[in-house]
């Protein structure tokens, strides 16, 4: 399993609009054409409108690699700075869980 988290922090409410269209037509391309990609679950942050968090966890390194290579990715990592004011990435390591997803 490798899993990462992202934090998106967005320049204003209509760049967090379009920002979250594009989010729509990439998850929908994911869902459509990723196996390998177990969960690409996006949020909202309660108390504050302009902020999103992905967790993504994919079966591999190699599915990431993969994932990472799809048009739709890198339409959206193309796109992406035109919204964020700011991103973060941490990549995770497993440890204890319960879940559909489970270390070891």
């Amino acid at each position: 399993m490798f899993a990462l988290v992202v934090r998106f922090d967005l320049q204003d409410a209509e760049k967090a609009a379009a920002f979250d269209q594009l989010v729509e037509e990439t998850v929908k391309d994911i869902t459509e054409s990723e196996p390998g990609t177990l969960m690409y679950a996006t949020h909202t942050v309660e108390g504050a409108p302009l902020s999103r968090i992905f967790y993504e966890v994919y079966r591999d390194r190699e599915a990431f690699e993969e994932h990472e290579r799809q048009p739709h990715t890198k339409r959206f990592l193309a796109e992406r700075d035109n919204f964020t004011a700011s991103v973060r990435v941490e990549f995770l390591t497993p440890a204890a869980a319960k879940g559909i997803i489970a270390a070891g």
